[in-house]
């Protein structure tokens, strides 16, 4: 399985610590865009200091103009309050989705936490339909565990 694969490569990112934390999350989002065929755009969202809102971090796909969503919108925002995984299977049937593409018919949201709060989120974008499993669910735990680890 692709997902045993990657997570020493994960673990190797993760504690190299001669590059930066940023280039670190962008090695992460490039390994998994490039690993896992069904895997279109792969970023991180981190809470705005104090502020109810989620920052873009590092991220690989097309660009987006969602650089700061509030707490409540679109997946995203609802896992910065729900602090519980999101798999959406068909975007199209969320009525609080934020369309970054209409490429898009899937996604993935899970958040980081660091001391059991919620301070970020990896966000994965699919143009495929359906095509999370719980496989995903937890490989993406994972990665969100190691990187909790360096934030």
């Amino acid at each position: 399985m692709v997902f045993e694969t990657l997570k020493p490569q994960i673990i190797s990112i993760t504690t190299n610590t001669k590059k930066a934390t940023n280039e670190r999350l962008f090695a992460i989002c490039k390994l998994l865009e490039n690993q896992i065929v069904y895997y279109n755009w792969v970023g991180f969202y981190f809470r705005n200091g104090d502020k109810e809102e989620l920052i873009l971090g590092p991220y690989v796909g097309e660009p987006t103009e969602h650089t700061i969503i509030p707490f409540g919108k679109g997946i995203c925002g609802q896992v910065a309050v729900s602090n519980k995984n999101f798999v959406v299977p068909d975007v199209s049937a969320q009525d609080n989705y934020i369309a970054c593409s209409i490429t898009v018919k899937a996604e993935i949201v899970i958040p980081i936490f660091v001391n059991g709060k919620n301070i970020g989120q990896i966000d994965i974008d699919s143009n495929t339909p359906d095509p999370f499993s719980e496989k995903d669910e937890h490989f993406l735990e994972f990665v969100c565990n190691e990187v909790s680890k360096i934030l």
